[in-house]
């Protein structure tokens, strides 16, 4: 909005003194690429070596108290039943049964379960306020729900050397997917996760802390060809993955099903936002299905094109679109519509400014996942 100040991460002075070129990325003043490279070197580096991320603009709260961890479990989609201590799960937080667009993603975030009565949540920029302020409406009494995004800051080290850099940066490194280490009173939660596709860890610190560990991890990765990495190669990155990114693949307009996340939705569950909803579009059918679109040509599918078949008819949107560098070659995310039959192998064409582009449907990821 005219007028309003965009936050600014606890590690901004490093970024500009760094020569980020920066921009507006859910309200907050984020590093797109960096001065020395830019995009392209900064996804090569996270594919063949190792990339630092701030991601600070990523939400942070707590739920503490008698049946934190039931509260969130009855209010998020996953089945938190399916992991322990020490593990962390991908989950949805979806709009309830009875509301306008119910069955549709508030947000998709990443739960880290201490115990039964202690969770913290990392859900997204531009959606935290709304994912916590719902929690703490239907918290009892004695459980509390804690915005920290001012207090916490968030650092991603992404790529084939990046247990190399935390190790020699002093840090656990030897964790299994989706486990993670430390917590409250320790230094830095580490957990090996990412939006990357590669092996990688998200690093949680006290946002005073942030500069000293940016910094060290710098050091530390020296001799890995460890690179500073914005937003805009987290999002080629991500594509490349067939990830979802909230506003794009997943919104209060598209549902789970819709979007091939119904892996994150813990069916079996008596309760979770959205449940009833959800399960009567699984059982009639979702209307539209996400696939991935690959470009033979030069054109560069890009969000809100619409897709076509044959005949020239609109069957679907993209919701991503960019070039990939590691394909060398336009790729997309795409929302097509079941009734048109789209099948893998299928060549529809793309809508680039008025000229049909071809595209071919794939099923993502498009380049090999490696985060296992």
């Amino acid at each position: 909005m005219p007028g309003v100040t965009a936050r600014i991460s606890p590690l901004h002075d490093r970024h500009v003194a760094a020569g980020a070129k920066l921009a507006d990325f859910g309200g907050w003043s984020m590093p797109i690429e960096y001065a020395g490279g830019g995009v392209l070197a900064e996804h090569a580096a996270v594919r063949e070596a190792v990339g630092l991320f701030d991601v600070s603009h990523l939400g942070t709260g707590t739920v503490r108290g008698p049946g934190a961890a039931a509260l969130v479990d009855a209010a998020l989609t996953n089945d938190l039943g399916r992991i322990g201590p020490g593990q962390a799960q991908y989950t949805l937080c979806c709009v309830p049964d009875g509301e306008a667009d119910a069955g549709g993603v508030v947000d998709d975030l990443i739960v880290y379960l201490h115990g039964p009565d202690d969770v913290l949540l990392v859900p997204n920029a531009a959606n935290a306020a709304e994912v916590l302020a719902r929690l703490a409406d239907a918290a009892p009494a004695e459980v509390t729900v804690t915005d920290r995004h001012e207090e916490v800051a968030v650092l991603a080290v992404q790529g084939p050397r990046s247990a190399a850099v935390l190790e020699a940066a002093g840090l656990a490194a030897d964790l299994s997917y989706m486990a993670f280490a430390g917590g409250e009173g320790q230094e830095v939660t580490v957990c090996r996760t990412g939006y990357t596709g590669e092996h990688g860890y998200e690093l949680l610190v006290a946002a005073e802390r942030a500069g000293v560990l940016w910094d060290r991890l710098l050091e530390a990765g020296a001799a890995d060809g460890i690179r500073p990495c914005g937003l805009g190669a987290r999002d080629t990155l991500r594509t490349e993955m067939g990830y979802p990114l909230h506003g794009h693949e997943l919104s209060r307009e598209i549902t789970p099903n819709q979007a091939r996340s119904g892996w994150a939705v813990g069916w079996r569950k008596p309760a979770f936002w959205g449940r009833e909803a959800l399960l009567a579009e699984k059982e009639a059918g979702a209307a539209r299905l996400l696939w991935g679109l690959r470009a033979p040509g030069r054109g560069i599918p890009r969000p809100g094109m619409a897709v076509l078949d044959g005949a020239g008819a609109r069957v679907g949107e993209v919701t991503s679109g960019t070039f990939s560098p590691t394909l060398r070659t336009g790729i997309a995310l795409a929302l097509l519509d079941t009734a048109a039959g789209v099948a893998e192998g299928a060549e529809l064409a793309v809508d680039v400014r008025g000229r049909p582009q071809p595209v071919e449907v794939v099923k993502p990821p498009f380049v090999p996942s490696h985060v296992r």
